[in-house]
């Protein structure tokens, strides 16, 4: 079967998968609501695209924290990619080092920030984890700053696991030939089997659930990298995570993977940009599938998007060409519909170019 668009590889990945790793990865929390409504809500953002544009050529690159980048399609941290595919972590730093992307690394990765930095040059982020142990969280940093890692993203949303039931049916643990490479060395790489969730169990006996803004200022005493915060959804935090010297924000629920009911990021994304004031980029990260995902992403003010799940299914479909091909279907996309909308360069794309539903004026029809 051709395939033609993101959303494809996930059936393919539900094939060659076992259950185990396929529900791990496809799951959201509790009823799903939102893992739902993380790709509905780009449905219901209308296009109003501008004709009679000299379209011949268009520009997709873009700069990120002061690198500069072939388009503003990244990817998302996705834990444990080992399970999808052998080579897991290492295909997808090549796959995006070659669409001339960014990746972020996630500290529950199958492979170390030092094997990801040998497969070669890549502009390459860290996703954090504050474990209780603040020497580990120190030591990580350390080595992802050695390792040639050029931004912290650090996920602060997830003070404990959210209730994510296929997990618990499951019994979800790391398959035992697999470790979390980062800790391997720290006896943190192994998670035991549980009665439900042995993820769940490990965050609650790892993570530390009194993380707060002030750790975002000592993180900043520690290395010189900058720090995105990852999982901000509210205007309220925004303010915060600028007066907590954050260099930038990503628009994040988790995948829909934590608290269930939360708005879809789409939703969340205006008040969070509108909040930052042009202080620091915005980024949005969750429903990502399409070319016009990515489009409405930035007509709503974001510097960019992650993916996550077409990531991992893609990888687990065909290895790194899966990913290199999801990089490459999406960017195909997004410069059709610039083209299609009237849009040369990123900068072209406003927020005149789509329609939201909180847009259209809400009129009491007469009686």
């Amino acid at each position: 079967m051709e395939i033609t668009n993101v959303s494809e590889y996930e059936a393919v990945a539900k094939e060659k998968l076992p259950k185990m790793v396929y529900d791990y990865y496809a799951s959201g929390a509790e009823d799903q609501w939102t893992l739902q409504e993380n790709r509905n809500a780009f449905s219901r953002i209308l296009f109003r695209p501008r004709i009679l544009i000299d379209v011949s050529k268009i520009d997709l690159t873009t700069t990120v924290l002061g690198f500069k980048i072939s388009m503003p399609i990244m990817i998302s941290p996705t834990a444990m990619q080992k399970m999808a595919h052998p080579e897991g972590e290492y295909a997808t730093a090549r796959a995006a080092s070659a669409a001339g992307t960014i990746m972020t690394l996630s500290s529950w990765a199958t492979s170390s920030v030092e094997e990801v930095a040998s497969t070669g040059p890549g502009i390459r982020f860290f996703q954090l984890y504050v474990y209780k142990d603040r020497n580990v969280v120190a030591q990580l940093v350390r080595r992802a700053e050695r390792a040639g890692f050029k931004a912290i993203a650090l996920t602060v949303d997830t003070p404990r696991l959210g209730r994510r039931e296929a997990d618990i049916k499951n019994r979800f643990t790391l398959p035992p030939f697999l470790t979390l490479k980062n800790f391997e060395g720290l006896d943190l790489g192994k998670m035991d089997e549980s009665n439900d969730s042995g993820l769940a169990s490990y965050v609650a006996g790892q993570i530390d659930r009194s993380l707060s803004w002030k750790d975002v200022k000592w993180l900043q005493t520690i290395t010189t990298l900058p720090i995105l915060v990852k999982g901000v959804i509210t205007a309220e935090d925004t303010r915060l995570a600028i007066q907590a010297g954050a260099a930038g924000i990503i628009v994040s629920n988790h995948g829909a993977r934590q608290l269930d009911y939360v708005p879809a990021t789409i939703t969340a994304l205006e008040e969070v940009v509108k909040a930052a004031q042009g202080r620091l980029p915005v980024f949005l990260d969750g429903g990502v599938r399409r070319g016009t995902d990515v489009f409405k992403a930035l007509a709503l003010g974001a510097s960019g998007i992650f993916i996550g799940r077409p990531v991992v299914f893609s990888l687990a479909a065909e290895g790194e060409a899966g990913v290199r091909k999801v990089l490459q279907m999406l960017r195909d996309e997004f410069e059709l519909t610039m083209a299609l909308s009237g849009c040369r360069s990123l900068k072209e794309i406003t927020r005149d170019h789509i329609v939201t539903e909180w847009d259209r004026p809400r009129v009491a029809p007469r009686l």
